[in-house]
């Protein structure tokens, strides 16, 4: 993080802190995005005037928009658009809402009626001008390179897949004896297989046999092989034994907020987040700022991420909620890795059980979550991978027939 934009943070936090009511007030009426080829404009309406903070974040690069006493909207979000790479909106505990945009790195950001970083006002506006040159700054570089040097072809993206339960615990256990453990353990390997067969991913499993690991065990393995993203496998069940299909969770704001307050009270670990800042002399209103913005980030690219797998697993099996869930699941809670948990069936149905047990159905699952995640990465491209050198090389990524379908749905 650079000195200059560690001082759009601190003076953003120490000019934004307001006391509030506990009651939030103020209602976000509606957001809206809207995209020209050069110009990408964001609105944000409230229903009464009241303080407002921006400042903006880079790797990736973000808009945070900080509403003072303003709840939760009530409307869904936008989708993305033009310059606007993703978005998200989250309470915070001192009743705030906060808007987080992921925008284009190469964009001019210029707020249209808004003077500073804290502001009272009832409409805040955005534009975000892409730069006359932008196709040509964004090309990569040509590379001399001696004749017998290896060719360039970017790093690799890595997956941590994660096997539910195993060794003493068996998970949940069908009606006919399947354990959830066996059968997860089998679509992760299969899951991994199928991502280390993709040119530019990697997968490392956090099991690969028949043992147990507590949950922050499977996190730490994830960080320690620079994990992109997390996928936790597993097989639900209920006492309804007519409930089945398919469903995808993410970690929800509470259990944010729980872990956050266990990474600051770690100030080596937490200045991870915060991109190696040290947190020993910050004042701990700003170093709970820094962090919940990795928070944010993390469960923003989250949600994009496992609507994606959603999307794909529509095509193999029925889906048991027709959106990505929110839970405080610990093993979801690395904040600094986007992370999901897949319920790839209902093991306490007696015919989702008998699917579990076919090994078609099986690699039908474990495809079904590899193209799901494919396409994350193909939509969101981290830095420095071959993903994004195929982006910035203009390359054309030919989908397969059930990829195409599924993009048309995006």
């Amino acid at each position: 993080m650079t000195g200059r934009l560690w001082s759009w943070v601190v003076s953003a936090v120490l000019l934004g802190i307001t006391a509030v009511s506990a009651q939030a007030s103020t209602e976000l009426r509606s957001l809206r995005i809207e995209s020209q080829p050069e110009v990408t404009q964001i609105r944000i309406d409230l229903s009464a005037s009241t303080p407002t903070r921006w400042f903006v974040l880079d790797q990736p690069r973000r808009l945070v928009v900080d509403l003072a006493n303003t709840g939760k909207p009530k409307q869904t979000l936008p989708p993305a658009n033009g310059a606007v790479r993703a978005l998200r909106a989250g309470p915070q505990a001192n009743g705030d809402l906060r808007l987080v945009f992921e925008i284009d790195p190469v964009v001019q950001l210029q707020p249209i009626g808004s003077q500073g970083s804290s502001n009272r006002t009832a409409t805040l506006e955005f534009s975000l001008t892409s730069p006359a040159d932008a196709p040509i700054s964004r090309a990569p570089l040509k590379e001399v390179r001696a004749a017998h040097a290896p060719p360039t072809s970017g790093r690799e993206v890595i997956v941590a897949i994660d096997a539910g339960h195993g060794g003493q615990d068996p998970g949940a256990i069908g009606r006919a004896g399947t354990n959830e453990k066996d059968v997860v353990l089998d679509i992760s390997r299969r899951l991994a297989a199928r991502i280390n067969q993709e040119p530019g991913m990697r997968a490392v499993l956090t099991r690969d046999g028949d043992y147990f690991l507590k949950h922050r065990e499977r996190i730490r393995r994830a960080r320690a092989a620079g994990a992109q993203l997390f996928v936790s496998v597993h097989a639900d069940a209920v006492r309804d034994p007519s409930v089945s299909g398919s469903s995808v969770y993410v970690l929800s704001e509470k259990g944010a907020s729980d872990e956050q307050s266990r990474w600051l009270a770690d100030r080596e670990n937490a200045a991870d987040l915060a991109g190696g800042i040290s947190l020993d002399d910050k004042d701990p209103v700003i170093a709970s700022v820094l962090v919940d913005l990795a928070q944010s980030a993390q469960i923003g690219q989250s949600v994009v991420a496992a609507e994606r797998v959603l999307r794909s697993l529509r095509r193999v099996n029925e889906v048991r909620k027709p959106q990505v869930q929110q839970a405080g699941f610990l093993v979801l809670k690395s904040p600094d890795i986007p992370s999901m948990l897949v319920e790839t069936a209902f093991i306490s149905s007696p015919s989702d059980e008998r699917l579990l047990n076919i090994e078609g159905k099986r690699a039908e699952l474990a495809d079904a979550i590899f193209d799901g995640v494919r396409q994350f990465f193909l939509d969101h491209p981290p830095e420095g991978s071959r993903f994004a050198l195929e982006r910035d090389r203009g390359r054309t990524v030919v989908a397969t027939a059930p990829e195409a379908a599924a993009a048309g749905k995006l």
